[in-house]
């Protein structure tokens, strides 16, 4: 009887805890779960996707994006980092349609909830108001905010353009993503309260040293 009494008690224990878990904007976590060193946001370049993945209507219709937040992946130090923490997979409509704002996609912001925001420690509704607060923090360079043509630049001409909009970057905080001589992705390295530091040591770049790529337009 008293065995009974003991595991009424730690089973109502723990409820109280995921409760009060749940009330200041974390999530249950799992073996890995807010187990991570910094953030890399990975800023992908829309019309990139878009010529690869025409079906996808709902990032690639009629309006034109530039850059759109990929996601927000905790990270390690010495590697990437962890993914698919936790078996709570879905994000409540609230959450999908604010996060709308930034990540275009109903499809994406589910996965990357899945992929990698169980891993965050936090909520479904902290963590997009996290990479909320991520992307707004970066300033795109004006050139890039809208082309209406397709542009031609190389490594050192992109980085200085973001290194002029961003004066706290280093060359050493963000990388660059190409494939098939067309920018994907541009991944800044955050810490945890979203300021710009050195990305880890596994982290590397994948656009042409010093051959010059396309960045498609926008519309």
């Amino acid at each position: 009887m008293r065995r009974t009494a003991a595991i009424a008690i730690l089973l109502l224990v723990a409820l109280a805890s995921l409760a009060i878990a749940r009330s200041v904007g974390r999530a249950p976590e799992g073996a890995d779960a807010g187990r991570y060193d910094y953030y890399v946001m990975a800023l992908s370049w829309s019309p990139t996707w878009c010529r690869a993945h025409p079906e996808d209507e709902e990032q690639c219709g009629a309006r034109g994006y530039g850059f759109v937040l990929h996601g927000l992946w905790p990270q390690y130090e010495a590697g990437s980092g962890p993914q698919r923490c936790a078996s709570d997979h879905e994000v409540d409509r609230r959450t999908v349609n604010a996060a709308l704002a930034f990540m275009p996609s109903r499809r994406l912001v589910q996965h990357e909830w899945r992929a990698h925001g169980t891993c965050s420690g936090l909520s479904p509704a902290a963590y997009f108001a996290k990479a909320d607060r991520a992307f707004a923090s970066l300033q795109v360079p004006a050139r890039l905010q809208a082309p209406p043509r397709d542009l031609t630049m190389t490594a050192s001409q992109l980085r200085a353009a973001f290194r002029q909009a961003n004066p706290a970057l280093t060359d050493t905080m963000f990388k660059l993503n190409c494939s098939r001589g067309e920018l994907v992705e541009v991944r800044v390295c955050l810490d945890k309260d979203l300021a710009p530091r050195d990305c880890g040591k596994r982290l590397r770049n994948a656009c042409p040293a010093q051959a010059a790529f396309t960045i498609p337009a926008s519309r």
